[in-house]
């Protein structure tokens, strides 16, 4: 499902001791390993990437297409294709996803939103029933 579209590189990074404050905004990819006080919003042109590692803390919201977290995130998250938790994620706040894989140790705090396009998009259920 998610193999047929090639992930854009990482081109941005966030480096171990270095900290943020204030909105990120980004092309393609970026790998946080430091600290972002602020909101981190993919750019909406193209597919898009974004990494939180084990040593990295976020807070604010999160936007992009493809999100892998293995670090701590206060404030919602928002995967308009994959969320990936890994072992060490740790989200306090609402997460809103198109697909997730969520590995053992990984923990949220807050509620589970699968995005679906809205519920007027799905067809009306019909139940089979004998009208004689």
């Amino acid at each position: 499902m998610f193999g047929k579209k090639k992930q854009p590189p990482i081109k941005s990074l966030i480096a171990h001791g270095t900290r943020i404050e204030g909105n990120v905004f980004f092309h393609d990819g970026l790998r946080v390993d430091g600290d972002v006080v602020g909101d981190i919003r993919a750019s909406d042109e193209q597919s898009s990437i974004l990494v939180i590692s084990e040593s990295a803390t976020v807070t604010g919201q999160i936007h992009a297409d493809h999100v892998i977290i293995n670090g701590s995130v206060k404030g919602p998250v928002l995967a308009f294709d994959l969320l990936e938790l890994q072992p060490k994620a740790r989200i306090e706040g609402d997460v809103s996803y198109k697909a997730l894989e969520m590995h053992q140790g990984a923990t949220i705090s807050g509620q589970l939103k699968p995005m679906t396009g809205g519920v007027e998009d799905k067809p009306t259920l019909k139940l089979a029933a004998n009208n004689g």
